[in-house]
């Protein structure tokens, strides 16, 4: 037993690492974002590529994960968050691409 509890201690831990690193990529391409809808002159074909590819991945890899059982209620809630930022981002993103 106190192998299962050492195991999901450390599984714990690197889901949190995970998830920060998750973050801040979500931290960076919203700057990007952001950045790209003051500068009309960024939006290229080029970048528009590279920034769809980038929200992709980020919604496969922030929707892939699945909640173990042994998730937190605040952890649950950030990876809610992450969903939603996703989300958002994507939006956003769909937005600047029109102008």
């Amino acid at each position: 037993m106190k192998r299962q509890v050492e195991m999901e201690k450390s599984m714990e831990t690197a889901h949190r690492v995970f998830m920060s690193n998750l973050e801040k990529s979500l931290d960076l391409l919203e700057e990007e974002l952001k950045e790209a809808s003051e500068l009309s002159d960024i939006c290229t074909d080029e970048w528009c590529r590279t920034a769809e590819d980038l929200v992709d991945d980020l919604h496969k890899e922030v929707y892939g994960i699945s909640e173990p059982r042994w998730l937190s209620e605040e952890d649950s809630c950030q990876l809610k968050l992450l969903r939603m930022r996703v989300r958002d981002l994507y939006a956003k993103y769909k937005s600047i691409k029109e102008h």
